[in-house]
């Protein structure tokens, strides 16, 4: 098992990230007061902070696919349980740090297809990753294994990209997070453990590139907690969905993961996207180009109740019939 410990680089990371969200946080609750007609505090006095920000990112398409770029606050309205949000701030949030964990399918329905996916992983990620955006690896079969943590070092993540490999009899190793489950595919753990253990402390965009046919054998965890843990720690989720239908036929099985995919990836604000298993660098420069071209849209909930309960989000443009990704929920913090 490899050993790997968050560089100062994340540790800087994480303060720079927390005091923008500080920021955020009394910058919204400054116009709150205001429209409120609350009185703010005297200059050097302390604002205290009751309300809580929600962040939305969002992609927009035409109906042609096209991606539109150019939009403004007024463009968009939101909602959160059918009722009227107001977009507080508004970003386009292209040059946003970026929080990324690539989650490979390690187990025996992917000995067709890996050698594809880790190479354009790692083409992927000298097209995304910039100095100041950090990385994680992590492979999962019978077990879930983090093969490399946090980094911005394309040689170290390139390098455990290309040291993962089938596990072709199932055989349990010594990984991170061993579970007492069966199966070879611990698809809806590696999911859950890369939220819980490794992103929901993290602030910021928050994504997971699922390289999967989306079939989960033996996890501990449900698609249910899986996908609750990846929302409360706002993470995004996309899926590059690499099937051998082959490999189900001569095993008897037919294919049936790609609405479990779309289950993780559409609640979140992601996307799956198919790819054949000779040519999937399509799959991967439209998350990329994606990843560009998103807006961030703030809100202060009207709805204070701090109960933990499942908000349900909805983003429209106002004019015309775009399409839009943008997460569908979130749960509000407890008291």
């Amino acid at each position: 098992m490899r050993t790997a410990h968050a560089s100062p680089r994340h540790h800087l990371r994480i303060m720079r990230d927390i005091i923008r969200s500080l920021c955020i946080l009394l910058s919204a609750a400054s116009i709150a007061a205001a429209q409120q007609g609350q009185e703010l505090p005297p200059a050097g006095g302390t604002l205290k902070v009751t309300t809580e920000v929600v962040d939305v990112y969002a992609v927009v398409r035409e109906k042609n696919g096209r991606m539109v770029s150019d939009l403004t606050k007024d463009d968009f309205t939101l909602e959160e349980d059918q009722q009227p949000q107001v977009i507080r701030y508004f970003s386009r949030e292209a040059d946003t740090p970026l929080t990324m964990g690539i989650l490979v399918d390690t187990s025996p329905s992917q000995g067709r297809v890996l050698e594809v996916e880790k190479s354009e992983a790692e083409a992927f990620l000298r097209d995304v990753l910039r100095p100041k955006d950090l990385a994680f690896v992590m492979h999962f079969d019978v077990d879930v294994e983090l093969d490399q943590d946090f980094t911005a070092d394309l040689h170290r993540l390139d390098k455990a990209i290309d040291e993962a490999e089938i596990n072709g009899g199932g055989v349990r190793t010594p990984g991170t997070f061993p579970t007492d489950s069966q199966g070879a595919t611990h698809l809806y753990d590696a999911v859950y453990l890369s939220a819980r253990e490794l992103l929901k402390n993290e602030v910021g965009r928050k994504v997971l590139i699922l390289l999967t046919d989306g079939e989960d054998q033996g996890s501990k965890v449900s698609i249910e907690a899986a996908l609750e843990a990846a929302q409360k720690a706002d993470i995004i989720i996309y899926s590059v969905n690499i099937h051998d239908r082959s490999f189900y036929a001569r095993q008897g099985m037919g294919y049936g993961g790609e609405s479990k995919l779309h289950k993780l990836s559409d609640e979140t604000g992601g996307r799956v996207i198919d790819s054949s298993s000779k040519d999937s660098s399509a799959a991967f420069q439209q998350i990329a180009n994606e990843l560009r071209t998103q807006y961030l849209l703030g809100y202060t909930p009207t709805n204070t109740k701090l109960d933990g309960t499942f908000r349900r989000i909805t983003v429209k443009v106002r004019a015309g019939n775009a399409k839009i990704n943008a997460r569908r929920g979130y749960y509000a913090p407890t008291g």
